[in-house]
């Protein structure tokens, strides 16, 4: 449907604008570069063909993004899957013992040391 002839026009109108877009930003911020003092720290290194690669990268990262932000959501759902497998299969509470068994491990020796600086702030005081 988007190759329909009777759509073409409207396509390539569309495709045109968006490559125009792209070619006036990139060479805006090349021509804004460009007229910064060299001692200035916000002065970058760019090569004049940057600007004509924009229309051609500029999908290229949109395109590359979205398809990274469905992997993570394919990824999410089947952590999510397994997950309510595991909740369902394993009924015996072995992770809350485990993880009771590791605050404590941390917890106390923490609580130690707060109640010594304490003490010795208070000693230090009276």
């Amino acid at each position: 449907m988007l190759f329909d002839p009777r759509y073409f026009p409207y396509f390539c109108g569309c495709s045109l604008l968006l490559f125009a877009v792209c070619f006036l930003c990139a060479g805006y911020a090349y021509r804004v570069n460009a007229r910064r003092a060299r001692d200035d720290p916000e002065m970058r290194e760019f090569r004049g063909g940057a600007i004509y690669l924009a229309p051609i990268t500029l999908p290229l990262f949109l395109l590359s993004y979205a398809t990274l932000m469905l992997i993570k959501a394919l990824l999410y759902l089947i952590f999510l899957i397994i997950f309510t497998i595991g909740v369902v299969a394993f009924r015996k509470q072995f992770l809350l013992k485990w993880l009771d068994k590791i605050a404590k491990k941390i917890g106390n020796p923490l609580l130690e040391a707060n109640t010594f600086l304490i003490k010795a702030f208070w000693a230090e005081n009276k």
